[in-house]
C-alpha cells in the first residue's frame, strides 16, 4: 500500500436546483503546502479587515455577498455609495474579485470543478451520482500516483450519501482515507475557498443574465489553477 498522503481536497457544492444542475468545486494542495495556502488566504483576510472592516472570522459565503444579501461590513466604501444609497452588490463583487485573485496567485494551490444536469425532481440522486463519480476520478488518479488523499467537505455529515459513497469502495484498494471529513464552512477558511470555486464554476456553466458579471470569472481567475482549464461535465 502507498505510504504517503499527497493531496488534501476541500469540496463544496453549488448548482441551479430548478434546472437540475449540480456542481462540485474544490481546492487541493499537498500537505506540505497547507500552511502556505492558508497563510496566503489569511493575509488577504487581514487586508479585508484593514481596508473594509470585514472581520477575519466573518464567513465569506459567496451566494450572499456577491448578490448584496450579506452584510460583510457595517458600511460600504464611499465609492459604492451613490446619491446616499449603499450599493452592497458592487461592494460584494469587489470583495469577490480580491478573493478570486488570491486563489489565482496562491502557490501550491490546485482546483477544479465538475457538473451534471439531472431531473430537477431528483436532485439528491444527481448529487449522489456526481459525487460518486468524482470520488472515483480521485481514486483513479491516486492509484496512478501511488498515493493517498483526504477529502474535507462543508456540513455536519448528516447527509449519509457521502458516507455511503466512500464505504461502497473496496477497502483494500481505497486511496481516499476514511469518509469525507465534514466541517462547518463558518469556521473553515479552506472550505470557504472551495465555496468560491463552486459558485464561480456554477456562474460559468449556468449563464443567466442575473449573473452575467461573473460569466468570465472562472476563465479570468481560476483556469490557470485548473489542469482542465474549465469546469468539466461528468
Amino acid at each position: 500500500m502507498p505510504s504517503h498522503i499527497d493531496r488534501m481536497i476541500y469540496i463544496d457544492d453549488s448548482g441551479h436546483p430548478a434546472s437540475g444542475l449540480v456542481v462540485y468545486g474544490w481546492i487541493e494542495f499537498s500537505p506540505d503546502h497547507w500552511s502556505t495556502v492558508l497563510r496566503t488566504w489569511l493575509d488577504m483576510r487581514k487586508m479585508l479587515w484593514r481596508e473594509y472592516r470585514i472581520a477575519v472570522t466573518k464567513e465569506l459565503h459567496t451566494t450572499d455577498y456577491v448578490n448584496g444579501r450579506g452584510r460583510l461590513s457595517k458600511r460600504v466604501p464611499d465609492r459604492h455609495i451613490h446619491n446616499g444609497v449603499e450599493h452592497w452588490k458592487d461592494f460584494g463583487r469587489e470583495v469577490a474579485d480580491t478573493c478570486l485573485d488570491t486563489l489565482r496567485c496562491t502557490e501550491g494551490l490546485r482546483l477544479g470543478a465538475v457538473y451534471r444536469r439531472g431531473e430537477p425532481s431528483d436532485l439528491a440522486a444527481t448529487k449522489q451520482s456526481l459525487y460518486a463519480d468524482l470520488v472515483a476520478q480521485f481514486e483513479n488518479e491516486l492509484r496512478d500516483s501511488d498515493s493517498l488523499a483526504l477529502i474535507v467537505m462543508d456540513g455536519d455529515g448528516s447527509d449519509t450519501s457521502y458516507r455511503t459513497t466512500h464505504r461502497g469502495l473496496e477497502l483494500q484498494r481505497r486511496r481516499v482515507i476514511e469518509d469525507a471529513i465534514h466541517i462547518d464552512s463558518k469556521v473553515s477558511q479552506l472550505v470557504q475557498m472551495a465555496d468560491l470555486v463552486a459558485w464561480t464554476a456554477n456562474a460559468h456553466i449556468d449563464k443567466h443574465p442575473h449573473n452575467e458579471y461573473a460569466w468570465n470569472w472562472y476563465a479570468k481567475y481560476l483556469a490557470e489553477r485548473d489542469n482542465r482549464r474549465e469546469p468539466r461535465p461528468m
